[in-house]
């Protein structure tokens, strides 16, 4: 899907390892690297003895309320993030929409396709990427923002966040990668203080379930019966419900912090190394708080066609509205990973 300002909104990181992307080393796909452990594969496979029944997902959606602290009928769980955006802007009566980009597109992918005229706020580069609340339009009533952002990694202020919430205004907030910042620090999962505020959550990044397909909404309950109302009956699978009652338990919860901390020390490790190639002009945005780091540099398409054909893919950024063909976004793996690919993106830089 193409806007009228040229972007792809439908191009997603894995674009890049498919067909005969297959063989490189991923740096494209913002999904953490040796998941899903061995002790959720086990316990996803021992539910399909139940595929005969319909799925239940009441034990699912208790587990998700009590990990944030909520009640069950603020809790909705979906065939992942992406499935959420569609529900909202579908079921929702959305009048004067707005997204805060650069983000993920997928949101303003699906207001478009449910026939919204889409607001778009672009972050500035000279500003970090931060959010400048005095940018979004007094009178938008549904508000998307990411938290940490893909792909800038910025992580807001939730205060600033909060502070975008207006009598009559949806705020979307879709923190799909926040459980991979250590202490989950500026989160509103969990939240019932700010108005109108509908809170995304994803598992398939932190524990490698994108072909699983769940996720969650938070959000007042007469939200969640309107979104609820607009999906089709058994949306979630069994084995999506078993990843997602294990994903949010309290040994889950646990890994996945320990989890956050080395992805800090890893990306702490990877952006030391982009330091290094700063006369080369290459510039990093930041300060980068989630599992993935935004660069600029001169001639980025040509250096992401070298890197394929030294064997690493790289997620290229003018897809997504504010970017342009001089940004490429890098996963952060681990530091044997991330040593081999900045040689790599050395020799690319020459050549």
């Amino acid at each position: 899907m193409r806007t009228e300002s040229g972007h792809d909104l439908r191009h997603h990181g894995d674009a890049e390892v498919r067909d005969d992307g297959g063989s490189l080393v991923d740096l494209a796909v913002n999904v953490r690297a040796d998941t899903p452990p061995v002790w959720l594969r086990e316990h996803i496979a021992a539910s399909l003895g139940g595929l005969a029944a319909y799925p239940d997902g009441r034990a699912a959606r208790a587990a998700v309320a009590a990990r944030h602290g909520l009640p069950v009928e603020r809790v909705l769980l979906t065939a992942g993030a992406a499935e959420a955006f569609v529900l909202l802007a579908r079921a929702l009566k959305v009048r004067r929409p707005v997204v805060v980009h650069p983000q993920f597109t997928e949101p303003e992918a699906a207001l478009r396709d449910a026939g919204h005229d889409v607001g778009r706020v672009l972050l500035r580069e000279e500003d970090g990427f931060r959010l400048d609340p005095a940018a979004v339009p007094e009178d938008a009533d549904f508000v998307v923002i990411g938290n940490p952002t893909n792909p800038t990694s910025v992580l807001h202020p939730a205060d600033a966040i909060a502070g975008l919430a207006r009598p009559g205004r949806v705020l979307v907030v879709d923190e799909a990668f926040m459980d991979a910042v250590p202490g989950e620090s500026e989160a509103l999962a969990g939240r019932v203080d700010v108005p109108g505020l509908v809170v995304l959550r994803s598992l398939t990044k932190t524990w490698g379930l994108a072909g699983l397909r769940i996720g969650y909404v938070l959000a007042a309950p007469e939200t969640i019966e309107d979104l609820q109302r607009a999906q089709p009956l058994w949306p979630v699978s069994t084995p999506a419900l078993a990843a997602a009652e294990a994903c949010v338990g309290p040994r889950a919860v646990a890994e996945a912090a320990h989890a956050a901390h080395r992805i800090a020390a890893d990306r702490a490790h990877l952006l030391a190394g982009l330091a290094r190639l700063a006369p080369a002009g290459l510039r990093v945005a930041g300060p980068a708080q989630g599992p993935f780091v935004l660069l600029r540099l001169p001639d980025a398409s040509a250096v992401r066609r070298r890197l394929r054909d030294l064997g690493y893919a790289v997620r290229r950024g003018d897809t997504f509205p504010g970017l342009d063909e001089e940004w490429l976004r890098l996963a952060v793996r681990d530091r044997r990973t991330t040593d081999g690919f900045l040689h790599a993106l050395e020799q690319a830089l020459r050549q």
